[in-house]
């Protein structure tokens, strides 16, 4: 079992250039820590995500970290011209010293977008274009590609990524269909939601991925080389009190971030959140440690709930959300500081 670290680097009520520095300094307390991946989300036009640049705050996240691996969890193909994200995936390897590992998607929210002139219900026929063209674009030194949407003919390639033949893939995926895509074609894998709802997705991963049979590019860190993920809300304190104090106003703020757009737009009520994300969510921090997607109390309480889910879901990647929301970067090192201490050690025997 290994630990990864999500973060969206949202909105924190201080300025944008406190909260980088505050970040940075969070990356290297993790990469001392020993965590494996720092995984960065990539949304526009919302307080819920501060850096929709993910490749530039990843640069900057390269040259303050050693060990731990760094990349997008996801970078939102439709947006992209191919040829560009080529370059900036080449780049960013050398940067970390070949530590990069590369999330794709078409992403989740129709109004983010549209918002760059992205049709919702084209966004996977896009994606699925772009991602076959960025795959032959890092293994090539002259692009040649002919889809429905991106044409290249004889398009000189510069750059080539440190890593052979390119940067592994990963997929996160809120659904059955992604899921089952993500399987299809081998690709290191995370989801997220109410451990029910998780639990389907990562059935539909194993089923597919079953039928193909091997990693596309395998980590021998793994068992089987595949990575099998879950995403969780993770506050940890010195007692059960002591997290809930801090984790509440943190989550809940975060679930505000999360509904913003679809707020701005005027659709509201009990089930904004579900349809915001495509995952069914708690609409507050009580109702989020009921459904599994929140774990929170001291080091027993947190590792008790872990095991828990990792037995039940069958993942051998936990990928933690540590910071977010309001909190204060003391009250994020110490919740980091017990994690890695009482937690992690543990869950490297599961």
């Amino acid at each position: 079992m290994k630990v990864g670290l999500f973060d969206h680097v949202e909105q924190g009520e201080r300025p944008l250039t406190t909260l980088f520095d505050e970040r940075l300094r969070f990356a290297e307390a993790a990469d001392a820590a020993g965590f494996y991946c720092l995984h960065i989300a990539e949304h526009h036009a919302t307080p819920l995500n501060l850096v929709p640049v993910p490749g530039v705050y990843l640069g900057a996240v390269a040259r303050a970290t050693r060990r731990m691996r760094l990349g997008p969890l996801v970078y939102l193909l439709p947006l992209y011209s191919p040829l560009r994200l080529v370059e900036e995936i080449c780049m960013l390897d050398h940067l970390s010293y070949g530590r990069l590992d590369v999330g794709v998607g078409r992403g989740v929210s129709p109004y983010e977008l549209k918002y760059h002139k992205v049709e919702h219900d084209d966004a996977r026929d896009i994606f699925i274009d772009a991602y076959a063209c960025i795959s032959a674009g890092l293994t090539t030194d002259s692009l040649s590609y002919k889809g429905k949407h991106f044409v290249y003919e004889n398009v000189p390639i510069a750059l080539r990524p440190l890593q052979q033949p390119h940067p592994p893939f990963w997929y996160a995926s809120s659904n059955e269909i992604g899921s089952t895509w993500g399987g299809e074609r081998g690709l290191h894998y995370v989801t997220l939601g109410p451990t029910p709802f998780a639990k389907a997705n990562i059935a539909a991963f194993k089923a597919a991925y079953a039928k193909r049979g091997n990693p596309a590019q395998p980590k021998a860190e793994f068992p089987g080389g595949i990575v099998i993920g879950v995403q969780r809300h993770i506050f940890v304190a010195d007692t059960d009190a002591a997290a809930h104090r801090f984790a509440k106003p943190a989550m809940d703020r975060h679930l505000v971030h999360i509904n913003w757009l679809r707020d701005k737009h005027g659709v509201a009520g009990a089930s904004s959140l579900t349809s915001r994300l495509n995952t069914p969510r708690g609409a507050n921090y009580e109702e989020c440690i009921a459904d599994g997607t929140v774990i929170s109390g001291s080091p027993a309480t947190v590792r008790a709930a872990i095991e828990r889910q990792v037995a039940e879901l069958g993942v051998n990647y936990l990928l933690t959300y540590l910071f977010l929301g309001t909190m204060s970067l003391a009250d994020a090192l110490r919740s980091l500081d017990l994690f890695a201490g009482e937690v992690m050690p543990h869950l490297a025997r599961l």
